[in-house]
């Protein structure tokens, strides 16, 4: 999503940059722009992704934290009867400790890394949202006739905006969500 609105700014930046003398053309657009984490934060569905995220989490620190315990044990006994083990048990038992070390490693990239379960299972769960949000901000600036809809919470941030092109509210009503009063 943020992605679709970077480019979109760079295009509006490169033809006012483009055309300096074209304010004609510049008075002639319309341009808006949302706070998604406003919008998100009044869906009901989105808390609910939150509350789900934060138990799987919670479920994987738990392991994480389980075999950190194991990996403490372990080199606690090794460190406690080093002097008592023959060469070749202290070998064995710094390749289980380092064997251990790199399945928590692994572990923890296969949840939490780029690539990770975490963000894939997130995206997953955050695409029909956002797809709503999207549809929701199509109709709204096809009906205001707006050229531009930008969302001020992503990467791009405005230094300066007026609240009457702030459409979140707007989004939020064609999403259905009746919010009586804004507490942004």
């Amino acid at each position: 999503m943020n992605t679709v609105f970077r480019f979109a700014i760079a295009i509006a930046v490169f033809f006012l940059l483009i055309f300096p003398r074209a304010e004609l053309f510049a008075q002639s657009q319309k341009t808006g722009y949302i706070d998604s984490e406003y919008i998100l934060s009044k869906m009901p569905d989105y808390s609910g992704i939150e509350q789900r995220m934060s138990t799987i989490v919670q479920g994987w620190n738990s392991e994480i934290n389980e075999m950190d315990k194991k990996i403490d044990e372990l080199t606690k006994d090794l460190i406690a009867k080093e002097i008592l083990y023959t060469e070749e048990v202290r070998k064995q038992k710094r390749e289980e400790i380092n064997t251990l070390k790199s399945d928590k490693d692994r572990f923890v990239q296969a949840k939490f890394g780029a690539e990770g379960e975490y963000y894939k299972t997130q995206e997953s769960l955050l695409e029909p949202i956002q797809q709503k949000i999207m549809l929701a901000v199509r109709t709204v600036a096809e009906r205001g006739n707006f050229d531009f809809v930008f969302d001020r919470s992503g990467d791009f941030l405005f230094l300066y905006t007026k609240s009457i092109w702030n459409l979140s509210d707007q989004v939020l009503k064609e999403l259905g969500i009746d919010v009586e009063s804004k507490d942004q």
